[in-house]
């Protein structure tokens, strides 16, 4: 599957943050204006959030109305429920889901 050049630097922003925070997961979402949120999961005794969770909400935080795409980079096999439902409730973006390796594993809609 081809992505094109925005895609794929979501998703590269999203294997840097994974792998500079040595966290489970990264994830990195585009607004609708164009401006993109990088995150990674948060897992702290008192807080547990997912990387697309931190981003979609650092998005909002920020003022975004709706997303054009998000990408997870984490070694599950699809992303999580909350996940998808996070991407959701700001419109009808993909949700690109790779590997530790980059590697394209699906696109959800």
């Amino acid at each position: 599957m081809t992505l094109d050049p925005e895609d794929e630097k979501i998703l590269t922003l999203a294997r840097s943050a994974r792998a500079r925070n040595g966290t489970a997961e990264g994830a990195a979402v585009r607004d609708e204006t164009g401006r993109t949120y990088v995150a990674t999961d948060v897992n702290l005794p008192s807080l547990r959030l997912t990387a697309v969770q931190v981003a979609v909400a650092t998005a909002v935080s920020s003022g975004a109305q709706g997303l054009e795409a998000a990408a997870l980079v984490s070694d599950a096999e699809e992303p999580a429920q909350e996940d998808l439902a996070a991407v959701e409730d700001l419109g009808n973006a993909i949700l690109f889901h790779a590997g530790l390796d980059g590697s394209l594993k699906g696109r959800y809609v």
